[in-house]
């Protein structure tokens, strides 16, 4: 990874994440949004599709930059020792803007859709997530568990293959999305699973951008939340790795 450089990495991220954002938040319009061929699919639906489409992310960004798409892996690799510092937040960056781009090619996609549902929770429940209940504070105990769980089985599935590159991309792409699956048939039903402040943050700010008909609220008052858990998680994750593998 030394003899690509750091702008490089950070178009990749930004693609792989685009096209992760482009599919997943794409299933939840296709399920949701009226008039849809796929509308009424359901849970199953989601998880699976999202699985994938960070299969698919993975599959674009992992041979430049290991595939993090996520600044919960890019934070939490480097709290482990597995990443450099200074690559954060340029990673972050791309993340996000990647995360952007994505939820607009879906409004861009699904336009008339949009214009044919009524309901706003729908309309931005394609772009960001929203919790079952609205209690912040099991929210984010929801959003820190999920993604302790992604960050610590990929710190652990990394280790034992002995990969020569950290991130999704190093352990396979197939692993990496079975495990995003499982993750969201367990544990997605309180908060819709953002586990990646990327995943929702870009959303929300294209949802607050774009001329979505009768798009309502992009409900800031509870962004925090996906943004605050993944990266306490991931925190917790390396720390509970790092202990454990100093002790080996």
């Amino acid at each position: 990874m030394n003899e690509i450089s750091l702008t490089i990495q950070c178009v990749f991220e930004f693609l792989g994440t685009m096209i992760m954002i482009l599919l997943g938040c794409g299933v939840v319009a296709c399920v949701s949004l009226k008039k849809s061929k796929g509308e009424g699919g359901g849970w199953i639906v989601v998880t699976l599709a999202w699985g994938l489409a960070v299969m698919c992310g993975v599959l674009v960004a992992g041979p430049f930059t290991g595939a993090h798409l996520n600044p919960a892996v890019s934070a939490g690799l480097a709290i482990a020792g597995k990443f450099p510092w200074a690559f954060v937040v340029p990673y972050i960056i791309a993340q996000i803007a990647g995360a952007f781009c994505g939820a607009s090619l879906v409004y861009v996609f699904y336009k008339d859709h949009f214009d044919a549902t009524e309901d706003t929770e729908t309309k931005l429940g394609v772009f960001s997530t929203i919790p079952a209940i609205r209690n912040h504070t099991r929210n984010l105990i929801s959003e820190i568990v999920g993604t302790f769980v992604l960050i610590l089985v990929i710190l652990f599935i990394g280790d034992k293959s002995n990969a020569a590159e950290v991130g999704l991309g190093s352990i396979g792409a197939i692993p990496v999305a079975l495990l995003v699956v499982v993750i969201g048939l367990s544990l997605g039903g309180t908060t819709g699973y953002a586990i990646n402040p990327a995943r929702d943050l870009g959303p929300r700010v294209a949802h607050a951008f774009l001329p979505i008909k009768g798009k309502g609220k992009s409900q800031w008052s509870y962004s925090w939340v996906p943004i605050v858990g993944p990266i306490v998680g991931a925190a917790l994750a390396a720390v509970v790795y790092w202990l454990v593998i100093s002790n080996l």
